[in-house]
């Protein structure tokens, strides 16, 4: 049986994680001060409730990206991850760096339905079709975007708001969670966390999903992203699975501030750039 505790510990697999995250923080600043960008915009009243836009000099894809930053669902903002837009940018691709309130204040079903609100608000202020990433808790976020019925979100919403996802080291089925001490902060019981798990949701069928996740990271990190491929693949989403050789959990994300990596590029492929 799985030691839950032990393979979703990313921060004890990691020690050298405070260094990385403060990188986040410096790579972000710098970002924000050289980009055309435009920050803070609200979705909602709540002071977590914004987005950052980052657009590139000259608009090449005909689709917008949303990022949504990871944290367990109860860290971090979009503050760290300004530099995930750079190598879109770079590529012609306007990207939202989406916040979103954390629990325990409020709860993984609140925060779907916020984030769900975030992308229907761009969808309408831009005319475009998304094309959600995230990392880590933001994976979990990107493919329930993709799986949800946005007509059920607002009447007048098309089928398809989002066209493709991305997650990179994704949380997808949040059953496993119930059993350690991360979910101290998340208060799922078992059936909630079933009902939140995008695996278990219908398939997105002839949608696009990538599940990328860092080759260092743990067997289960590993196991989510496989069985989400294999089974909504079967389901008829187009699907593909990644590893990054030698990331682990923190560095997975590296590439996407790179316009030449692979990661930026496939992205951008997906956004039509």
């Amino acid at each position: 049986m799985a030691d839950y505790e032990t393979e979703y510990n990313n921060r004890a697999r990691v020690p050298e994680h405070p260094a990385i995250i403060a990188g986040w923080a410096r790579d972000a600043a710098a970002y924000r001060g050289t980009a055309s960008c435009e920050l803070g915009v609200s979705y909602g009243p709540a002071e977590r409730q914004y987005y950052d836009l980052f657009r590139p000099v000259d608009m090449t894809g005909r689709a917008l990206a949303v990022f949504f930053h990871g944290g367990y669902w109860q860290a971090l903002d979009p503050s760290f991850f300004s530099h995930m837009a750079r190598g879109l940018n770079q590529r012609g691709v306007a990207v939202a760096v989406v916040g979103y309130n954390l629990c325990p204040v409020v709860t993984i079903a609140d925060i779907v339905g916020e984030t769900r609100y975030a992308c229907a608000m761009l969808h309408q202020r831009f005319g475009l079709p998304l094309v959600c990433y995230g990392h880590s808790a933001g994976g979990h976020l990107a493919a329930c975007m993709l799986a949800t019925d946005w007509r059920l979100v607002l009447a007048d919403l098309p089928q398809n708001v989002v066209e493709a996802g991305y997650g990179i080291s994704g949380l997808y089925n949040l059953k496993p969670l119930t059993e350690t001490t991360i979910n101290t902060a998340l208060g799922l019981g078992f059936e909630e966390a079933e009902s939140q798990s995008p695996f278990f949701w219908p398939a997105p069928s002839r949608l696009s999903f990538d599940a990328v996740v860092g080759g260092e990271e743990s067997e289960e990190y590993l196991r989510q992203s496989r069985r989400l491929v294999d089974v909504w693949g079967l389901e008829g989403v187009v699907t593909r699975y990644e590893e990054i050789p030698g990331a682990n959990h923190f560095t997975a994300i590296a590439p996407l501030a790179d316009p030449a990596s692979p990661m930026t590029a496939r992205i951008a492929a997906l956004c039509g750039a």
